[in-house]
């Protein structure tokens, strides 16, 4: 199930892993974690230096337009033991939520319910060619808070009409712009400012994830029309 931007060349700049600092707010417990993911001795809030920065810039940014706004992050670096992790946990998740046993699924079911799943999860390889998005420590998925000063002490988590992860036509960026109704245009209106706030340093968006932001990886290049990707997999 390869993808098309995974025919993008890397040509790997080696920058490092750095830790994100703690004054980038970050969704703890980390949800994978706690599912029992298989991390190891790593962790994922990681990023390439290049894309700390990046998102520094970011929130900087935000701030000068809602200085009680805060990009949250919900996750980062993703070691592919984890990737292959999710997107097993996630393709049993979808059979449960159709009422369907994954020992008892026909090879036809198997592949739809895959289809479905890899809409929103890279596959999980090991070839150095073709690295899930967030191995790369090039991809971030974020949402936005509003911080304590306007909340009364408590960070509260933006509702952007969908949680992150959720397999579903929701999950599609602008799925709610054409809503008219109060709700929905405001849903609408925050996927924007995310939007707007991630790329003005650069990042790109996922097609399929209101969430998923990346630059200098190999969906970045093929969504910027970019020759080369400059982050390849981090092992």
């Amino acid at each position: 199930m390869s993808k098309p931007y995974q025919r993008i060349s890397i040509a790997e700049c080696n920058e490092p892993l750095v830790a994100i600092p703690d004054d980038i707010f970050k969704i703890n417990p980390h949800p994978y974690m706690s599912l029992g993911a298989p991390y190891g001795d790593r962790s994922p809030f990681f990023v390439r230096q290049g894309i700390l920065e990046k998102l520094q810039k970011s929130q900087a940014y935000l701030q000068t337009m809602y200085p009680n706004y805060q990009i949250a992050i919900f996750d980062a670096y993703r070691p592919i033991p984890v990737q292959q992790f999710m997107v097993d946990y996630s393709f049993e998740q979808l059979a449960e939520s159709k009422d369907l046993e994954v020992k008892d699924l026909t090879e036809e079911q198997k592949n739809s319910l895959m289809a479905e799943v890899m809409k929103f999860w890279a596959v999980p390889s090991h070839d150095p060619k073709m690295p899930p998005p967030h191995s790369t420590g090039a991809a971030i998925d974020v949402t936005l808070n509003i911080s304590p000063v306007k909340c009364g002490g408590n960070i509260q988590e933006i509702n952007m009409g969908s949680p992150i992860d959720e397999i579903s036509d929701r999950s599609v960026p602008n799925y709610f712009a054409s809503f008219r109704n109060a709700q929905a245009v405001g849903f609408n209106r925050d996927r924007e400012l995310l939007n707007q706030v991630m790329t003005h340093s650069g990042f790109q968006r996922h097609p399929n994830e209101w969430w998923h932001f990346s630059y200098g990886d190999q969906l970045w290049a093929w969504i910027s029309n970019e020759q080369l990707a400059i982050y390849g997999g981090v092992m």
